[in-house]
């Protein structure tokens, strides 16, 4: 071949390289952003068995759009979210925790109120310990379960023991006694019914839908005139790439369809 003929193809064969190299994008070291149509929702861990219908529900009315649940204690996610965990829409067994982000500007608009809720008391079904009225929370020997001192059940567990204390028939020192029978602390009202379902505690104060979802504990129901209620809540993350489909999925779960199958597991109306 003639040194000019290869001189050619070799400018050819340089020239279609570089032309490939032009159109291929290099390689990005970025975090990969959420595929198209997916939210990520990050909620209570009470919401759990909720949100696995929602997810069915929405998913199957909004083809397209893919759901990933992640539960756990309101007081955790709300912290994960703080510090840039890539959450959607925040789904909280409580007020405080999305108030605390809108108070930091991290969510798009304020926070939407979704369901009630309210307290009882669980024992293993076996019930060993013979718990049969919330006085007996306070008794020599018995083995409370609680959640950490940030979970928002630990909130209302504690104005429900001084709600208590307050009742006719209950002992002085009521809530002193309940508190020094705390044998574990734990990270979120799931752990704390797994505990007692497993029997490694004689009692636990939950919401009344985790009682109500568990087939391995008995209920103490408590008076009504000392229940505390709960506040369910939730908001939109502002960092979220799909703000307007994350404010979407939580109009809808706070509207009927949404509604409906919160009641379906116990849960109440969100209070006016």
């Amino acid at each position: 071949m003639k040194p000019r003929l290869v001189a050619s193809l070799a400018a050819a064969l340089l020239l279609v390289a570089g032309c490939s190299a032009a159109a291929s994008p290099a390689p990005s070291t970025s975090a990969p952003s959420a595929a198209a149509g997916g939210l990520t929702i990050y909620a209570a861990s009470s919401l759990k068995a909720v949100l696995a219908q929602a997810q069915t529900t929405y998913q199957a009315a909004n083809p397209g759009t893919t759901l990933t649940i992640s539960t756990d204690s309101s007081s955790a996610l709300e912290t994960q979210i703080e510090q840039g965990a890539p959450a959607d829409v925040f789904l909280s067994a409580d007020t405080t925790n999305p108030q605390k982000l809108v108070d930091k500007g991290l969510t798009t608009g304020a926070l939407t109120k979704f369901a009630g809720n309210l307290l009882t008391i669980i024992a293993p079904t076996a019930n060993t310990a013979g718990i049969q009225t919330p006085a007996d929370l306070a008794k020599s020997g018995v083995k409370v379960i609680a959640a950490g001192d940030t979970v928002p059940i630990t909130k209302y567990a504690t104005q429900l023991v001084t709600n208590l204390a307050a009742q006719t028939g209950y002992p002085a020192g009521f809530a002193t006694s309940y508190t020094a029978n705390i044998v574990s602390k734990e990270d979120n009202v799931a752990a704390v019914v797994a505990k007692i379902e497993l029997g490694e505690g004689d009692a636990a104060i939950v919401y009344v839908t985790d009682a109500k979802t568990s087939t391995k504990v008995t209920t103490i129901d408590v008076p009504t005139a000392a229940n505390v209620p709960a506040t369910y809540s939730g908001v939109v993350i502002k960092a979220s790439s799909q703000a307007a489909a994350a404010q979407a999925f939580l109009t809808w779960f706070a509207g009927p369809a949404g509604q409906a199958i919160l009641a379906s597991f116990g849960f109440l109306p969100p209070p006016s």
